[in-house]
């Protein structure tokens, strides 16, 4: 069969790849203690249940326009200016099936054949896969643990040709879990719109925070940041709304109008029930995120000292998002459960088959020496997990 350019390029999710064998073995009776999925185990909160039902009674059931109900929209502008300090109309914001559509629309908007988008790594696993659905090329900027895993303006432009058009930031981070301070921000974002290049700031993991850090959002640095940053953002980490795909983008007109005639022929609007959910989810009561990242953080300090006291393994504390990413290569070419281990994917594939702990390999990131473990399990799992994980590495 010919396949299209787009079938034979674009790879499967690693995230999701894991999880699926894990849920496989699962369903054949295997205790498996997962740590693959980004998905926070927490409830929805009930004030957002009660506004889907309440939609659902009330038969909000029609189509919403294209870039979002004028509502969401609303709720969404002003979320962004008491929380972010960013003023937008509400043409500036199309709301999507989730943030990833949110970000694939940008990405198909602003990337043409031949352009090149900057991506640092580690980087979540879906950037450059739409960066190659877009016909673009993906150009990696690699760093490691001992740069806390951040770019700087330095690195920025040895990496930037006459056809670069886009930059990936990230912060939170998705795998790391570390934030960019504001100097760090303004160094960075400053010197790429000085450049020309466009910015995805994929600010999912806002709230998620831990010891005081803060986060920032480019698009308020300056007016040109305003007019080169979009800012994506959603509700599925915060608001545990990892189902109800939802998501949002804000920036220029322009890009906003052109990503929503994308969307007209994608899916059209996002789901209209999830939208009513997500207006209470911005302006109800925000007591089940703070109780949220409380739990968060005991669980990270928590496998946190438990990795950095497994010989050959060693794991920044993250200051943001649910992610532990333990740097695991000192494994690498030595014999684990009878095999030798080679990378990131035979270690994972060797503790899921025989340890029954599933994590996720590194590559997939662009970061092959590490391993990404989500904590967005409970405690109790994360004890089993880590217990099974030691054991097995010492046997």
């Amino acid at each position: 069969m010919a396949l299209s350019r787009i079938a034979r390029e674009v790879k499967t999710s690693a995230t999701l790849a894991i999880t699926a064998k894990a849920k496989q073995l699962q369903a054949k009776g295997v205790d498996v203690v997962g740590f693959g999925a980004g998905e926070p185990d927490f409830d929805i909160p009930e004030n957002v249940k009660n506004a889907a039902i309440k939609a659902i009674k009330d038969n909000y059931n029609k189509y919403t326009p294209t870039a979002g109900a004028p509502e969401l929209k609303e709720a969404v502008c002003e979320k962004l200016l008491k929380d972010n300090g960013l003023k937008y109309s509400p043409s500036q914001v199309i709301v999507s099936a989730g943030a990833k559509q949110s970000i694939l629309n940008i990405v198909l908007v602003l990337c043409d054949t031949g352009d090149e988008a900057i991506i640092p790594a580690p980087y979540w696993v879906s950037y450059p896969e739409m960066v190659i659905m877009a016909g673009a090329m993906p150009v990696f900027l690699k760093t490691t643990d001992k740069e806390h895993f951040k770019i700087t303006k330095e690195s920025l432009a040895r990496a930037i040709t006459p056809r670069s058009k886009l930059l990936f930031m990230n912060s939170p981070s998705n795998p790391t879990g570390m934030v960019y301070t504001e100097k760090e921000l303004r160094e960075i974002i400053g010197f790429a719109v000085e450049k020309g290049l466009y910015v995805i700031s994929d600010e999912i993991y806002e709230k998620v925070l831990y010891d005081g850090v803060r986060h920032f959002s480019p698009a308020t640095f300056n007016d040109n940041c305003y007019k080169k940053v979009i800012t994506v953002n959603g509700f599925s980490k915060v608001y545990a709304m990892t189902g109800w795909r939802l998501g949002y983008a804000a920036g220029p007109e322009e890009i906003i109008k052109a990503a929503t005639n994308i969307q007209d022929h994608t899916t059209s609007g996002a789901n209209s029930i999830a939208q009513k959910a997500g207006v209470e989810a911005l302006k109800g009561n925000q007591d089940s995120v703070t109780q949220m990242i409380s739990e968060f953080d005991k669980r990270r300090k928590y496998i946190i000292e438990r990795l950095n006291n497994i010989k050959s393994v060693s794991c920044l504390l993250p200051q943001g998002a649910f992610y532990a990413f333990p740097k695991v290569s000192d494994l690498y070419k030595k014999k684990i459960g009878g095999q030798t281990v080679a990378n990131s994917s035979d270690l994972v594939n060797v503790l899921l088959e025989k340890a029954h702990v599933a994590f996720v390999p590194g590559a997939p990131f662009g970061a092959d020496e590490y391993i990404r473990i989500s904590y967005a399990t409970s405690m109790v799992n994360i004890e089993k997990g880590m217990d099974r994980f030691e054991k097995f590495l010492c046997s």
